[in-house]
């Protein structure tokens, strides 16, 4: 198919009138689509398909966009605090890493996990993405959609609207941390759109691979220690992030991005897992060996 692709336009760019740029630069725009549409990597059909036990589950090549491996991947799940990845997405997009926040008491008294803010402690707020996105602490995600909302409400409306601009159809969120509601929802495969859209950025980069840190209030009286709950970073497999999630509604929920020896990069994600990390690994492990770029 690719071949008589390539035949086609050589033909035509022959035929084309040498002054004729424009004509010419057509012909190799197009040409160029086809060879990027063919960049998707190919599975060896002697692979069988992974067991995987989560309710949902995706893979995903993060440079083409090609699912690799999919199931009940559209379904409608509760996320937990992979909900975080939108908050961080909307902060960092609106907001400069040096900005100032400072903690309310409605922050500080959050439940689930925390980095142990305190009420009017005064800190930076990159230093409340790193305790998103490695401790995953609620306290630090409130304090967020405080700082540039106003409140958590009008935070939580910018993240349905982010959501709508991204084209998550099976998106819906009620609160910037992920703890259970009916409400607050994703699939698999919506997942993983917002994860290479959030992991496109720096920040995110390095924090997500990180597995300690410590942080300070502005005035270094407050000390923050933040461990990763992402137990993949010390894997034998190359993982660069991204975000953990678990509650009693949405279960044991892990969106990852993993990258082979000649960096090429997939996100994968496993939602209401029996063990999000294990079956992680098998799933990375399997597109690894079963796909080649």
């Amino acid at each position: 198919m690719l071949t008589s692709l390539l035949s086609l336009y050589i033909a035509s760019s022959l035929e084309t009138p040498i002054d004729n740029s424009s004509a010419v630069k057509e012909a190799s725009i197009n040409l160029s689509n086809i060879i990027e549409s063919q960049a998707a990597p190919i599975k060896d059909p002697h692979f069988i398909e992974p067991v995987i036990e989560a309710s949902s589950v995706i893979a995903v090549d993060m440079e083409s966009g090609s699912i690799l491996h999919e199931k009940n991947a559209h379904e409608r799940r509760q996320i937990a605090s992979i909900t975080k990845l939108m908050t961080a997405l909307v902060i960092l997009e609106e907001e400069e890493p040096d900005d100032i926040v400072v903690i309310s008491e409605n922050a500080a008294s959050t439940e689930g996990s925390s980095m142990y803010l305190r009420t009017g402690e005064e800190i930076a707020l990159e230093n409340l993405i790193y305790g998103m996105i490695i401790n995953s602490a609620n306290d630090a995600a409130i304090a967020l959609a405080e700082h540039n909302a106003g409140n958590v409400d009008a935070f939580v409306e910018k993240m349905n609207k982010k959501a709508l601009s991204l084209g998550l159809v099976n998106t819906h969120f009620a609160n910037p941390v992920g703890l259970d509601d009916p409400n607050n929802y994703s699939s698999a495969y919506d997942i993983s759109k917002l994860a290479i859209k959030v992991y496109d950025h720096k920040f995110i980069r390095h924090s997500a691979k990180m597995k300690e840190l410590e942080v300070k209030s502005t005035d270094g009286q407050l000390i923050h220690n933040l461990t990763s709950t992402n137990q993949l970073l010390d894997s034998y497999l190359n993982i660069k992030g991204l975000k953990t999630g678990r509650t009693d509604g949405a279960g044991l929920c892990l969106s990852t991005v993993a990258e082979n020896d000649t960096e090429n990069q997939i996100v994968t994600v496993v939602l209401n897992s029996p063990d999000r990390f294990r079956e992680s690994k098998i799933l990375i492990d399997w597109v690894f060996r079963a796909y080649t770029w």
